[in-house]
């Protein structure tokens, strides 16, 4: 995949990683608008290139009653306006064919969750849409594994596809990156690390999403360290109040400080 083919992605030429961030789920369209922007400050002076995050609906949740969106339509266009003001590129999660189809309406870059990448129908349904894909890598699936979903979206005459790592399943409550993965996908597709899913703790007896945002700068240097293309983050002003993964998010205080860390690794990984 060529990051050129992502509309309005900027700094293309900087050498650096590319980013996907924002918030877990679009809560409202003033906190939106405010993380955007905050990124966006902090990207354009990194020369990172960069697409703002966010899903539109939550469809998988722990517990019915959940937080799952604002409404669907009323989500999208609050990406859109995203997109139009900041004029960056934006990418959302689908859970159903018929998402695919609505959502690309709106954004640049179709997200397929990790436990519904194996759905032919979903991947095909985003490929046919023309829009960049991004495979989120089952967590119960191997690195090599992954290659056939990859090929489903080729199979559309879709070039345009990357694969997301987000940790593998380690034992029922936690989860583990093996590093070793990032090469091997990264023979056959564009790669990313989702740094904070992979620092997830599901399966909580509470029926909420734990996790360990204190390991986040570590899994996200050893990702740079060894070749990815992208990162994956999550983050919000307010991590303990956020309605979705507020356990696993980075604070948006600590956003910069990581990144200049990151692209200061991502140089000197160049020189090699």
């Amino acid at each position: 995949m060529n990051l050129i083919n992502i509309p309005k992605i900027k700094h293309t030429e900087s050498g650096n990683f590319f980013l996907l961030a924002g918030p877990c789920a679009i809560e409202g369209e003033e906190m939106a608008l405010r993380i955007a922007d905050r990124l966006i400050t902090i990207t354009d002076r990194l020369e990172i290139p960069y697409v703002f995050k966010g899903s539109f609906k939550k469809a998988n949740r722990s517990r019915i009653d959940s937080f799952s969106g604002i409404g669907d339509e009323k989500a999208l266009k609050i990406l859109r306006k995203i997109s139009e003001t900041f004029n960056v590129p934006t990418v959302t999660d689908i859970h159903t064919n018929e998402d695919a189809a609505m959502a690309a309406e709106y954004v640049d870059v179709l997200q397929i969750p990790a436990f519904l990448v194996r759905q032919t129908d979903l991947v095909v349904a985003a490929a046919n849409t023309g829009k960049t894909v991004n495979l989120k890598k089952g967590q119960f699936m191997s690195p090599e594994s992954m290659k056939h979903a990859v090929q489903k979206v080729l199979d559309c005459h879709n070039e345009n596809v990357m694969v997301t790592d987000r940790g593998t399943m380690f034992g029922y409550q936690d989860m583990i990156v093996d590093y070793r993965g990032i090469p091997t996908m990264l023979q056959y597709a564009t790669t990313v690390l989702d740094v904070t899913h992979s620092l997830q703790q599901p399966n909580q007896t509470a029926g909420v999403t734990g996790g360990r945002p204190d390991m986040i700068e570590t899994v996200a240097k050893a990702g740079i360290a060894v070749g990815v293309d992208g990162i994956f983050i999550e983050t919000h002003f307010d991590p303990a109040n956020a309605k979705s993964d507020g356990a696993n998010m980075l604070h948006l205080d600590y956003f910069e400080d990581l990144m200049t860390k990151l692209v200061a690794i991502r140089k000197t990984i160049n020189q090699f």
